[in-house]
């Protein structure tokens, strides 16, 4: 069995909160309204942002964003 690497020492320093902003940011100019979408504030020194849960229509959406291929006329 192989060993987690959890030195975070490795990992760059992204403040969650600005990361958040950054998604969202990135997500309206793809049309794209996240239902929930926050930094995790349970668990500060992994720094994680939660999406929370989506609609089938927005997950595909999100899937299809990064490809560029934004499906033309989805309703989410």
């Amino acid at each position: 069995m192989g060993t987690r690497n959890t030195d975070s020492s490795r990992v760059p320093a992204i403040d969650p909160y600005v990361a958040v902003e950054t998604l969202r940011a990135a997500l309206d100019d793809a049309g794209i309204v996240p239902p929930s979408l926050k930094a995790d504030s349970a668990s500060p020194d992994l720094a994680l942002v939660e999406s929370g849960r989506a609609r089938a229509g927005v997950a595909m959406r999100l899937a299809a964003a990064p490809r560029g291929s934004l499906l033309g006329g989805a309703t989410c």
